[in-house]
């Protein structure tokens, strides 16, 4: 697939998407989502990538669903037969998104700029989100007449806890990159000059493990974070920690701890 609405570099061992309609803040629109599932699925597969970054182009990371591709189409088309839908939550319905997320490799998301909407809920999902201290973050859905969309109103209270994440959907009203790490939407908060370079310094940090072993991890935080069987979270760690005991991975670490070595993980891969 060829991209006209995102751009993507390889740095070192980390992929760089960019989202790249700056003349419309990056507005999102299902192409845009089948682009990006296409990439994250291409770097899955790539041996030689060990972390993902989103960023936007321009002065905004990505300023909700484009007004008159998404919501206009539908109020003018009326909604599609569900076999046919074009567009789910301003996704292709060929995307999973959530599933594929928090199947991935790592995932980071840059937030150099404003942030609303799907601009949101499309990387809450992620494993680590830095924002610019003068980013913004909002989620108007119900300003738009709608309510937010890709299990956001599960992963929003898991960031940010009932009431915080009850008062910002209710109020719609939009915060700064530095508010939404005090409340725990974002991890980092960083001067805008700063983004990129903390960015990568968790991506690189991040890359230089194991990827099947982060993906298992991903897999257990996403099956075990809001579980109250600890019988069950345990059954489960158990389980894959058989898996990985006979795994090409954990034998390097062993060898390279007794060697006094760095370990090599992409030597093992397969």
């Amino acid at each position: 697939m060829s991209y006209t609405t995102i751009l993507t570099e390889k740095r070192g061992h980390v992929l760089l998407m960019t989202l790249n309609r700056a003349d419309r803040m990056n507005a999102w629109t299902p192409h845009m989502g089948e682009e990006l599932a296409d990439a994250i699925t291409k770097a899955n597969a790539d041996r030689d990538i060990g972390a993902i970054v989103m960023t936007g182009a321009g002065r905004a990371f990505c300023a909700g669903a484009d007004i008159e591709q998404a919501f206009k189409a539908q109020i003018d088309n009326g909604p599609a037969k569900e076999e046919t839908q074009a567009q789910e939550s301003g996704l292709a319905t060929s995307v999973d998104w959530i599933a594929l997320t928090r199947g991935s490799k790592p995932l980071i998301a840059a937030v150099n700029g404003a942030a609303i909407g799907i601009g949101v809920t499309m990387i809450l999902p992620f494993d680590v989100i830095i924002a610019a201290e003068e980013a913004k973050f909002g989620m108007a859905f119900a300003k738009m007449g709608l309510v937010p969309e890709l299990a956001s109103s599960h992963f929003l209270v898991s960031r940010m806890g009932w009431g915080n994440a009850s008062e910002f959907m209710l109020s719609c009203r939009v915060i700064t990159g530095h508010e939404a790490m005090e409340r725990g939407l974002c991890e980092f908060a960083v001067p805008a000059a700063d983004l990129m370079n903390k960015t990568f310094e968790i991506a690189d940090s991040m890359a230089d493990n194991p990827s099947p072993q982060l993906r298992l991890t991903k897999q257990l935080l996403t099956q075990n974070a809001c579980t109250t069987d600890l019988q069950a979270a345990q059954q489960a760690e158990a389980k894959l920690l058989r898996q990985c005991y006979t795994s090409a991975e954990h034998k390097e670490a062993v060898d390279a701890f007794l060697n006094k070595r760095k370990p090599d993980f992409r030597k093992v891969a397969s």
